[in-house]
């Protein structure tokens, strides 16, 4: 006996309401959204992202003038390809143009097309990837590395309209419908004005006045000096010393009988020669090693031949013999040696794992380090890890409380955060000065590069965690710094000399077509309507064919002469 209608009805609207809600479920798919973050802002770990919440803006207010300033970028280098590529007939004239001034010959018509699609895709994939994160519900946070300063962002986008200007003028005197030309030039000049009144509305942390830069971040060494040693090692945190760093950074996991050491990694298979040594234990976690085992294994070699910053070859001998005989440093000797050199530590602390004899006391055995293996002030240690902080407050007042994520004022107070340590994305000129008026400093990580630090600088930062301070050391002040004064000047000139060679390119261009004009002649009377262009070495040339000379019958004398109004080229 079958199934009933009813059953059947049951069913298969059972099955509609499966499909309906398939269909209406979002979904995240992780690994794409990773690699959509990862290009877009840097932010390759889960915790740094922030989903939107349906209805609210999709990011800050300096996000959103990002985003629309990479729209704008994009119009624009879109219509330049375009102008450029259709202007592909007188690429010849350009190029002559330039040898005439240059002395010289060279395609510079083409370098000009091939920077612009180079451009024009590097900004059509930040675009796209700007899109695909909207379309998942994440918050943009454009990398650093994809913004522009504003003062410079200004004089690149005034310098693309100003080449722009040749095709568009070149295009204008050609066209007859006055239509075409009223929609050219008035989107062109809308731009234009736009670019020309946008600092009006810009804004970038190194405008300042005279005497209101702060003093230059303070300089911590991101387990050590990565670039000159094995990270993670004396001779690391030693170089990092010798190259004006004010404080250090490590990472801290316990050993299975209860030594805290230095590891960054939850293995040792990357900086340690553990395969080798246990080659049946090279992806067992760090913290189930004992201590007797870990002071068997190299932690420096490994530097040395893989070359993780491309600076060993720059090694004097002396170095490459220390490096070599680098091994597994313990939080005590790290604690000793910044003690010594009165610099303050900071360190992330891993909680061991399950089955670990101290899996559960790491907070109070890494104190006992601090307070009584170690000859360190409290002061000196910034308190990071977030586990029991408030047992650790009553354990050791004095020590520093970090913490790793932004909150309001008010409650980072009550919690008797001190500092914070966040990644160099989350750099706000206004949430810095706002936190250092309730006597919080910023620590900004991980900053290596002199740009970047400098940006770093002008927001007001306290200090940041870097791979390289021997070179952000000699940076005597922030490369894009200028005061308002300075910026103006630069924003009038720009704008003048950009109006200047405009208004001469448009001149040029009218000049040259009423130069045409002139020679077709005003009385004579194209039987095509066309002309033919021919160049020499020296000029310009034209040709007038099939002309019916001053109006004269097809049979006259005249017209059966040759046509002395034509011009060969020789």
């Amino acid at each position: 006996m079958g199934p009933s209608p009813t059953t059947l009805s049951k069913l298969k609207l059972g099955k509609l309401r499966v499909v309906r809600r398939r269909l209406l479920q979002r979904y995240e798919h992780q690994p794409y959204v990773s690699c959509l973050a990862g290009l877009y802002g840097c932010q390759w770990r889960r915790y740094q992202r922030t989903r939107a919440t349906p209805g609210d803006c999709c990011c800050s207010k300096l996000e959103c003038v990002s985003f629309a300033l990479l729209i704008m970028t994009f119009c624009l280098t879109l219509v330049f390809l375009y102008f450029w590529s259709e202007a592909q007939n007188d690429y010849n004239d350009f190029d002559w143009f330039n040898f005439g001034n240059l002395g010289f010959w060279f395609p510079w018509s083409v370098v000009l097309l091939v920077i612009a699609a180079a451009f024009f895709s590097y900004v059509t994939l930040l675009l796209l990837l700007a899109v695909c994160l909207l379309s998942e519900g994440q918050k943009l946070y454009l990398h650093w590395g994809h913004k522009v300063t504003a003062p410079y962002l200004h004089v690149g986008g005034v310098l693309l309209m100003t080449l722009l200007s040749w095709p568009i003028a070149l295009h204008f005197f050609r066209i007859n419908k006055k239509v075409g030309r009223t929609l050219i030039m008035g989107l062109y000049l809308a731009v234009l004005c736009a670019l020309y009144l946008v600092p009006l509305g810009m804004y970038s942390p190194c405008l300042k006045k005279e005497g209101a830069l702060g003093p230059a971040p303070a300089l911590i060494g991101h387990r050590g000096a990565p670039m000159l040693a094995p990270e993670n090692t004396l001779m690391s945190f030693e170089k990092a010393v010798e190259a004006g760093g004010e404080g250090l950074e490590t990472d801290v996991t316990i050993s299975y009988d209860g030594v805290p050491f230095l590891m960054h990694d939850h293995t040792l298979r990357r900086t340690t020669n553990v395969q080798k040594v246990f080659p049946n234990r090279t992806d067992a976690p760090a913290a189930m090693f004992t201590w007797g085992e870990l002071e068997t294994l190299n932690a420096g070699d490994w530097f040395l031949y893989r070359d993780p910053f491309g600076t060993a070859w720059s090694m004097g001998a002396e170095d490459r013999a220390q490096a070599q005989n680098q091994s597994v440093c313990t939080l005590r000797d790290f604690l000793e040696l910044a003690a010594q050199r009165g610099k303050q530590v900071i360190f992330d602390l891993y909680r061991p794992p399950r089955g670990h004899p101290y899996r559960d006391t790491w907070i109070t055995r890494t104190l006992e380090v601090i307070q009584n293996e170690s000859s360190i002030h409290s002061h000196q240690v910034l308190w990071l890890p977030p586990d029991l902080r408030s047992l650790v407050q009553k354990m050791d007042p004095d020590l520093q409380q970090t913490s790793g994520s932004w909150s309001p004022v008010e409650e980072l107070q009550q919690n008797h955060i001190v500092q914070l340590n966040l990644h160099y994305s989350s750099m706000s000129t206004e949430m810095i000065s706002e936190y250092a008026a309730a006597n919080i400093s910023t620590n900004l990580y991980v900053i290596s590069q002199p740009w970047l630090y400098s940006l770093a600088w002008c927001s007001g930062a306290q200090s940041v965690t870097t791979n390289s301070p021997q070179l952000l050391y000699k940076l005597t002040r922030p490369l894009f710094l200028m005061t308002p004064d300075e910026y103006n000047l630069m924003w009038v000139l720009t704008d003048v000399v950009s109006f200047i060679l405009i208004l001469f390119i448009f001149i040029f261009h009218w000049w040259r077509e009423r130069g045409l004009a002139f020679y077709s002649g005003s009385k004579p009377t194209l039987e095509h309507g066309t002309y033919s262009k021919f160049r020499t070495e020296m000029s310009d040339v034209w040709s007038i064919s099939s002309v019916n000379i001053l109006g004269e019958p097809a049979g006259s004398p005249l017209a059966t002469e040759p046509n002395l109004a034509t011009v060969s080229e020789h």
